[in-house]
């Protein structure tokens, strides 16, 4: 049996709160489950303590009995160091900036290193004096 550690949806329209369930892979999503062992409300600040609530102990249980956790629950998991982070994908052609995009960035670029340079020259100036 495939056992998947993944993200259970609750909660009401466009206020969602999910719960971190073990559950068989070919449940659905918001169906049967094993176990619970956590929450995540992305509702509340990034900082606040009860966005990510986890029983460690019971997902290390799990991770050792060969569960393996979706996208989003591994990410949460390499935060907390129980399992390696995923790197994040390159982007597609579709999703890079555009041409005008590039080149604001680029001209910022520009002027932040010349700024620089002159900070440089002045306090080289300022140095030698």
């Amino acid at each position: 049996m495939a056992v998947k550690i993944r993200l259970a949806r609750g909660g009401a329209k466009k206020r969602p709160y999910y719960s971190i369930v073990v559950a068989d892979a070919r449940a659905p999503r918001d169906g049967r489950f094993i176990e619970k062992i956590g929450a995540y409300n992305p509702m509340v600040p990034k900082d606040h303590p009860e966005r990510l609530v986890l029983r460690e102990e019971r997902a290390k249980h799990w991770l050792s009995t060969g569960a393996q956790p979706t996208d989003r629950v591994a990410r949460f998991l390499g935060d907390l160091g129980l399992v390696e982070k995923r790197s994040i994908p390159e982007q597609t052609k579709k999703s890079q900036m555009k041409a005008k995009a590039k080149e604001r960035l680029e001209e910022k670029r520009q002027a932040a290193e010349a700024a620089a340079e002159a900070a440089a020259a002045a306090s080289e100036e300022s140095a030698a004096e």
